[in-house]
């Protein structure tokens, strides 16, 4: 919603920049703008009156409707007044958006759940408004039975691209389930131009129709609660099903078996697409479990590193701190890692860095140990005999050895270094 933003302000500007005078055009200008409008609607409502009265003869009471309207404001008043913000992920997910990881390994319900579940009023109005103007027309055109399959169908099929499309993205909203309602509308049009019907829609009722559907497909083009490819498969899932269900009826009616068997299909490429799209992973739990070994075993090599210091340890009961508390720590993680199977694009990159950081960091712990055993260990005094020459290579080679350690001890801390560097990009605030 950026853009009406924008235009607000732009539009606040230009009102106090101009003359009185010019405010004065512009509120009449307005003012006449609206009483025309109110006259054109009034007008169109008194022209589709014979329509609408014929509707409301073949179906008295939308129960459909009503009842998808309700279940939409009843689940939101009970998530403004349960815990957790609307727009939170997690609040989402838990009142039952969709989201890969969770959806995919058995939650398939949330399939049905998210289209009741919206993350803002904005969104609750612009989409009740959109099923309610459809609902009320379509349910008595085509009946109860073949609203309610479009609108599950169409918002089913929109959930499944959005996983495939985004598979760790929370997903919420009955946008997907309302784009397929447009494309039911607009097939019953299209056979309305191709054979009679006992209640035709009338372009006035159409043209009623559009403020509110221009409304919500700008709000949907700018909000990402639902993808736009997988609004435009639903939209597709809608109108290929509008022209099937009211083909073989003049009444618009579906036939029974008609009814049965198409949404049987829907359902068995839903099925389908649901077995393929099936296992994907939530990596986040192991970089945080990754995360949490980092921030543990360094405070236990440093305080094992000062009692070294002090002298209360030696130098290999420091490796030994390496070798039993840590390193094994980061040999189960690793293999945790190289378990995890599904992993979505969105998380390669993740999953690989977090793969270099345990062969640095436990690299770098291997080095450390080393170089410290090897501190501990004394250069013994060959039986050469004694004498300067002697001592002399005994020297040397005790020199040597402690340049070795430092090598070594220097790799160890450039490999660890580099550990910290790839650990800074699994962080949360760097990821997100």
């Amino acid at each position: 919603m950026g853009w009406v933003i924008v235009f607000i302000i732009i539009g606040a500007l230009g009102f106090k920049a101009s003359t009185p005078e010019e405010r004065l055009r512009l509120l009449r200008a307005l003012r006449d703008l609206l009483l025309n409008a109110r006259a054109a609607a009034a007008r169109n409502l008194e022209e589709c009156r014979p329509f609408h009265d014929s509707l409301r003869v073949r179906v008295r009471w939308p129960f459909a409707t009503l009842a998808i309207v309700g279940l939409n404001v009843v689940v939101f008043l009970a998530m403004l007044f349960g815990r957790g913000a609307l727009a939170d992920p997690e609040t989402l997910v838990s009142w039952g958006a969709t989201f890969g990881p969770r959806t995919t390994n058995g939650e398939w319900w949330r399939l049905l759940t998210s289209m009741f579940v919206h993350p803002g009023l904005m969104a609750l109005l612009v989409n009740i408004a959109g099923v309610t103007q459809l609902g009320l027309l379509l349910e008595r055109v085509v009946g109860r039975l073949a609203l309610a399959s479009v609108y599950f169908a169409a918002g089913i099929f929109a959930c499944l691209v959005s996983l495939a499309a985004s598979p760790v993205t929370v997903s919420a909203g009955a946008s997907g389930a309302i784009f397929g309602l447009y494309g039911l509308l607009i097939s019953c049009c299209i056979w309305d131009l191709f054979r009679p019907s006992p209640v035709p829609i009338p372009l006035v009722a159409v043209k009623r129709i559009l403020p509110a559907a221009l409304i919500f497909f700008l709000y949907n083009a700018n909000n990402d609660n639902v993808g736009t490819a997988a609004e435009f498969i639903a939209f597709v899932i809608g109108f290929g099903s509008g022209l099937v269900l009211t083909s073989g009826a003049t009444d618009r009616q579906p036939a029974p078996r008609l009814l049965g068997a198409v949404s049987g299909g829907a359902f068995f490429i839903a099925i389908v697409a649901a077995v393929l799209l099936r296992g994907i992973a939530d990596v986040r739990p192991e970089i945080v479990r990754l995360i949490a070994i980092e921030d543990q075993t360094a405070p236990v090599y440093r305080n094992a590193e000062t009692r070294y210091r002090k002298n209360q340890i030696s130098a290999s009961m420091l490796a030994d701190v390496i070798e039993l508390k840590i390193m094994p720590e980061l040999q189960q993680a690793g293999a945790r890692l190289n378990a995890i199977t599904g992993i979505p694009k969105e998380d390669r990159v993740l999953i690989a860095d977090a793969r270099e950081y345990v062969r640095l960091r436990y690299e770098s712990w291997r080095l450390r140990a080393e170089g410290l055993r090897r501190t501990a260990a004394p250069v013994l005094r060959r039986s050469e005999g004694a004498g300067l020459a002697a001592e002399a290579n005994w020297r040397d080679r005790v020199q040597s050895q402690f340049r070795t350690n430092q090598i070594m001890l220097g790799r160890a801390e450039g490999t660890e270094r580099a550990s910290l560097e790839v650990l800074d990009r699994l962080r949360p605030s760097n990821h997100n």
